[in-house]
């Protein structure tokens, strides 16, 4: 059965570091004047000699978006249910090996959560936890979708990578769409920052989304973790990750997340730095290359710049998240997976995106997106 896994072994990462950082300016101005762009041009793209031309990706990127979504913005909250977790990951809160105090919401917990994160305004959740097979496992995610679900229109989920047959047990209680990030595509530096549990097995987490497209979720989404290695040649990986994809499972539809790296306790410094014009960079190429995916901005990122950028091509932010289960009524001061930056309510986030000319969107509203 061909899977993704055939595709990236095809290509090697020292080979595609050399192209990205090969290109020139003429490469850029190609990759500009096209209409329908190819994975040399994401190349191109996010290339250090694409760097000058940044605003004029950016117009380009803030037309397609609002040609193809319209002047909205979808909001959601994560929904942090566990931080149980048996994996040792470097750069993560929940690792097995920090010493805190495990938490997973019992159903009456799970009832308070829901019910503060209604009263935002939020009519679209996703549901994280830490990947504990056991604590946190399939059964759990079946009983927690039973309940939660009868209160939000769309719930996505963001856990441990699930063999088919457990998508497919969990696709009709209500899974609307799940988010895998592979971390980082250089198996090398994989190994190193997941040195222990299932989460080190490299090519089971590549699998994953190839498993959801033959179980038929409604939407996957895809990234890395920025900053466990060098972004341009990682976020090359993740676009021809989301072009096998989409030619694979055509009916799927997709989103890309681009999360930085942040503090959290124990930390790990980056090990390569993006700063916020590589960022916009990123963001606007990924439109340019792609111009159905969904491109979506976290709380990761300051005030200060989800104010300008969310209009260069993101169709969806969270606001006023909380990155510890049970953040929002339970225990509000329990550890976070990260330190979040943007700590703004969400009715702050929706006058600002009213006050730019947009329309918050508090549900995943499937005819809006595909018709606007």
């Amino acid at each position: 059965m061909r899977s993704f896994r055939d595709v990236f072994e095809q290509y090697q990462w020292d080979r595609v570091h050399d192209e990205i950082y090969g290109k020139r300016a003429l490469d850029v101005e190609v990759a500009l004047r096209k209409e329908v762009r190819d994975l040399e041009d994401f190349k191109a793209l996010v290339s250090p000699a694409a760097a000058p031309y940044l605003e004029e990706m950016a117009r380009q990127s803030h037309e397609a978006t609002l040609q193809r979504f319209g002047n909205t913005m979808q909001l959601f909250a994560p929904m942090y249910l566990s931080n149980e977790c048996q994996n040792i990951c470097t750069y993560c809160g929940f690792s097995l090996d920090n010493k805190i105090r495990r938490k997973t919401l019992t159903p009456a917990e799970i009832d308070r959560e829901v019910a503060t994160i209604k009263a935002m305004g939020f009519r679209h959740v996703l549901l994280v936890t830490g990947e504990a097979n056991v604590t946190v496992g399939v059964d759990y995610f079946k009983k927690a979708l039973e309940q939660i679900r009868p209160h939000f229109d769309n719930v996505s989920m963001e856990v441990q990578p699930l063999d088919e047959v457990d998508y497919r047990e969990l696709i009709p209680l209500g899974l609307h769409a799940v988010l895998v990030y592979q971390e980082t595509y250089h198996q090398a530096d994989y190994k190193k920052h997941h040195p222990k549990g299932k989460k080190s097995n490299f090519y089971y987490r590549l699998d994953t989304p190839d498993r959801l497209g033959r179980a038929g979720v409604h939407k996957m989404g895809l990234g890395v973790l920025i900053g466990l290695e060098d972004w341009r040649v990682d976020s090359f990986f993740v676009a021809l990750h989301l072009r096998y994809l989409e030619q694979t499972y055509w009916k799927t539809k997709y989103s890309i997340s681009f999360p930085r790296l942040r503090p959290f306790s124990g930390g790990l410094a980056p090990k390569v730095e993006m700063n916020d014009r590589e960022l916009v960079q990123l963001i606007t190429s990924y439109r340019l290359f792609n111009r159905d995916v969904e491109l979506s901005l976290s709380t990761r990122e300051t005030p200060h710049f989800r104010d300008h950028a969310f209009k260069l091509g993101v169709t969806s932010m969270s606001a006023g998240s909380k990155t510890n289960p049970g953040g929002y009524a339970v225990e509000p001061e329990s550890l976070e997976q990260f330190e979040i930056s943007d700590e703004r309510s969400p009715e702050q986030i929706a006058n600002l995106i009213q006050g730019s000319g947009y329309e918050p969107v508090w549900k995943d509203w499937d005819s809006a997106l595909e018709h606007a």
